[in-house]
């Protein structure tokens, strides 16, 4: 995990925005008022790995305490953020992606804001959920194994329908899991709307296994997390090969089939009703200082949302990004997200 601390010069310039105005929807209220200082909590899923050095730093030079609440994956999340929102679970949420995002927005579980650090490139949506992270959400291949058994490592979804590969995929639900949603959305916009429940259909008859989390997929059912699983194919992310890497660290014991990925982005903002609204903008800031954003790649697995910031020498190498994600329009995801997950839900789970 990675160990480096936000300079102070970084967190005294996030307060001062805190007291005088560092963005959109700020009530410019001083430091030293009892809103900008005490609890500040954070809803997050489960992924949430940030080093506590970080919020150690953050408290100190702040004065405000951090709590972090995981409530599920990204999509139980939302989920639960949703059915709360007149009693919200915290102040700041990271952690709802684009495939929630219109959700979230529709709830009115998020309030507008937007810092005034935003990094160039980085697009909000709807004003109040900031870009934090990003990554490409795709199938990985336990290099090991396939070399072991004498197989080829599949390439594309197509290859992952045929009778070679019977029985070694596991993917998540998308009910349950915002990964599990982008890969749906992956099989939308390969096969479109008239036709991805058909390709599900190929997968079902292939003995596709279907976890409720991230975390249960990788590290309980995937052979290449080093974790006694016993299927070679697994959906993760294209980031994901950087971390499983030798001991010299001239090869990767895994790979990231870059034909299958979908992108994801992953989003924080203040929840609507907050106790405390300047800490949450306070926070969401926070989560765009450089050394945070430095801090994502070996923390959260995911590339910052400030691509000015510095990778890992070894990304490029073993983490790269896919050319050609596959692609759904947003405003398609919003109409159509419920009714995509019901059908593949009647279709895969029955």
């Amino acid at each position: 995990m990675h160990t480096g601390t936000v300079g102070a010069a970084a967190v005294a310039l996030l307060v001062a925005g805190c007291a005088g105005g560092s963005g959109s929807g700020d009530s410019g209220t001083d430091a030293g008022d009892p809103s900008a200082s005490g609890t500040v909590t954070l809803v997050t899923h489960d992924s949430w790995a940030l080093d506590d050095k970080l919020i150690d730093e953050f408290e100190q030079q702040s004065g405000m305490t951090v709590e972090v609440s995981a409530a599920g994956d990204a999509g139980t999340l939302v989920n639960q953020l949703v059915l709360t929102k007149d009693s919200p679970l915290g102040d700041a949420v990271f952690g709802i992606d684009n495939t929630f995002a219109s959700r979230a927005l529709e709830a009115g579980v998020v309030e507008e804001y937007t810092p005034s650090d935003l990094p160039d490139g980085a697009e909000q949506v709807g004003g109040a959920l900031t870009p934090i992270d990003q990554g490409d959400v795709c199938v990985n291949a336990d290099e090991a194994w396939f070399e072991e058994s004498g197989l080829d490592v599949p390439k594309t979804l197509e290859d992952l329908a045929d009778p070679e590969y019977r029985d070694l995929l596991v993917v998540t639900n998308p009910a349950t899991s915002s990964p599990g949603l982008a890969f749906l959305l992956a099989t939308v916009g390969a096969f479109g709307e008239d036709g991805f429940e058909d390709y599900w259909t190929s997968l079902v008859d292939n003995g596709v296994k279907v976890a409720d989390s991230w975390e249960d997929a990788y590290y309980v059912d995937f052979s290449g997390a080093g974790e006694g699983g016993e299927r070679p194919l697994a959906l993760s992310y294209a980031t994901s090969p950087a971390f499983t890497v030798s001991e010299d660290g001239s090869e990767t014991t895994t790979s990231a089939l870059l034909e299958t990925c979908f992108r994801q982005v992953e989003y924080a903002g203040v929840l609507a009703g907050a106790d405390n609204p300047e800490g949450a903008r306070a926070l969401v800031d926070f989560l765009l200082t450089q050394d945070v954003q430095a801090a994502l790649p070996e923390s959260m697995y995911m590339y910052p949302a400030d691509s000015s910031v510095q990778l890992p020498a070894d990304w490029e190498k073993f983490a790269p990004q896919a050319e050609a994600p596959f692609e759904v329009e947003p405003a398609d995801v919003s109409e159509h997200r419920d009714e995509w997950i019901e059908r593949w839900t009647e279709t895969v789970v029955g």
